[in-house]
């Protein structure tokens, strides 16, 4: 029992000097200037960024007319800018990926009325009522087992 030692209290110079908390850095403020918005269609994704600017409409590298063949899929992917009159306000750059060329406009349409009502949420009524914030649900129906595809049957033989 030689080696037991009283409670003592620890020295000055034991007790570890407090942390003390640095001031928390202040946020620089926000230098990115576009606003995001994210469309879907079928199986195509886009990914659109949009800020003030002149008018500028790129898909993938490419002017949307070039990219976007039919005259049908040219109006969709600029008819939320139309409807609310800033086709020559904003300045639009979108990645869209998987998909064909319609689901791919549809994706696009959706993305810009998104990252719209980011920049302006006024413009929410307005595209509500032309319809282009609902996501259009609709997606190819599986094929099944024993038929042809996904309604389709293999002909049938009585004899």
């Amino acid at each position: 029992m030689a080696d037991l030692q009283p409670n003592t209290q620890p020295t000055a110079a034991e007790v570890p000097a407090p942390v003390v908390a640095a001031a928390p850095k202040k946020k620089a403020p926000m230098t990115n200037p576009y606003l995001w918005g994210t469309g879907r269609r079928k199986t195509a994704v886009a990914r659109v960024r949009i800020k003030p600017g002149t008018g500028e409409f790129m898909v993938n590298e490419r002017s949307a007319d070039v990219y976007f063949l039919t005259d049908r899929d040219r109006s969709d992917v600029r008819k939320p800018l139309q409807v609310t009159d800033t086709a020559k306000s904003y300045d639009v750059f979108v990645n869209v990926a998987g998909g064909g060329p319609t689901g791919q406009a549809g994706a696009v349409m959706l993305g810009v009325a998104r990252a719209l009502v980011k920049a302006n949420p006024d413009f929410l009524p307005k595209l509500r009522e032309a319809n282009l914030l609902t996501r259009d649900p609709r997606e190819v129906e599986r094929k099944k087992y024993g038929q042809a595809g996904a309604r389709k049957r293999f002909q049938f033989s009585k004899r």
